[in-house]
């Protein structure tokens, strides 16, 4: 399939936006987030802040790149709507994208003026960062939607497709909810680090622990329940839809999941280091992805009756 110039350039934003989102990680990670102290969109009261700490250079270089990606997506938007005729999917996709890109914008913004970064544990930081990754999530959906539709053309049907919408939104709640609990997990292990399993355990349990080092521990009950979810959910689109890339994008998110897992248990037994941290979340990322491909490509098609508990063979053609 040759992509058309707009379709090339929005994969690339997609996938620009993955890289900053990876490198506000390590900001995080790395408790650089204060680096330009409370003072936003100037990095301590500078525009270009002088004789930078490294941590100051780690926040600055973040926000740069950050404002390189609300360009891209401002261009992007400018360019669906110059390309694309009225009610055409990329325009809707790329509207959302610019909206969910000024709500990321005034997110970041929000954790640095309330100083809910460094070593900030706060609680309200934990819902500050799990609203944080909710809309980076959506942001990623839009961009990927927007990707999509270029490449393809194809029309999603979301309405009468019965059972088959509910399977595929709960899907995409349970991941978003994975996500936060990943998200909290990844903050309560920046600022309560430790240097064992046994140590990791006995803090958690602890009846003087902070709540984000509870919170911690339901983290890989939810990755176990929704990987199991989300490979339910790879197997039987297959059975029901029979579109094009269906059983390719499938079995891509079952080995990002399965891979997803084994990194966790890794990411657990070594007490997440910050570079495990960020291949974490990068595999998180394309779960999403390829999770929201699945359920755009599936509702290309018409509904079809079905009871789910049961397979249905594929037709031959």
């Amino acid at each position: 399939m040759k992509l058309s110039h707009f379709a090339r350039f929005a994969w690339v934003v997609l996938f620009y936006n993955i890289a900053v989102i990876l490198w506000g990680a390590y900001v995080r990670a790395s408790s650089s987030g204060a680096g330009c102290g409370s003072h936003w969109p100037l990095c301590n009261g500078e525009v270009i802040p002088r004789s930078p700490t490294i941590k100051t250079f780690i926040e600055f270089s973040h926000r740069l790149t950050s404002g390189v990606a609300l360009i891209m997506v401002v261009g992007l938007f400018i360019w669906a709507f110059r390309a694309f005729a009225r009610r055409h999917q990329v325009r809707t996709g790329a509207a959302l994208a610019i909206l969910l890109m000024m709500t990321e914008a005034l997110i970041g913004a929000g954790l640095v003026l309330l100083d809910y970064v460094a070593e900030n544990q706060s609680m309200w930081r934990a819902v500050w960062i799990s609203g944080h990754l909710i809309n980076t999530f959506l942001l990623i959906a839009t961009l990927t939607f927007t990707a999509w539709a270029a490449t393809t053309d194809e029309r999603i049907m979301i309405n009468g497709q019965g059972h088959f919408n509910w399977i595929l939104g709960t899907a995409i709640v349970a991941t978003l909810i994975l996500g936060v609990s990943g998200a909290v997990s990844a903050l309560g292990a920046t600022l309560f680090p430790v240097r064992s399993l046994a140590e990791g355990l006995q803090q958690d349990f602890s009846p003087v622990a902070h709540q984000l080092t509870r919170l911690r521990l339901i983290h890989p009950v939810i990755s176990v329940v929704v990987s199991a979810l989300l490979i339910y959910t790879a197997r039987v689109v297959p059975v029901w839809r029979h579109g094009r890339g269906i059983k390719t994008i499938s079995n891509a998110l079952i080995m990002l999941v399965s891979t997803q897992l084994t990194a966790g248990v890794i990411n657990l037994l070594l007490h997440a280091p910050i570079w495990l941290q960020i291949v974490h979340l990068l595999l998180s990322d394309l779960i999403w992805i390829t999770l929201v491909l699945l359920v755009f490509t599936a509702l290309t098609q018409p509904a079809r009756e079905a009871s789910f508990g049961v397979a249905e063979p594929a037709p031959i053609h």
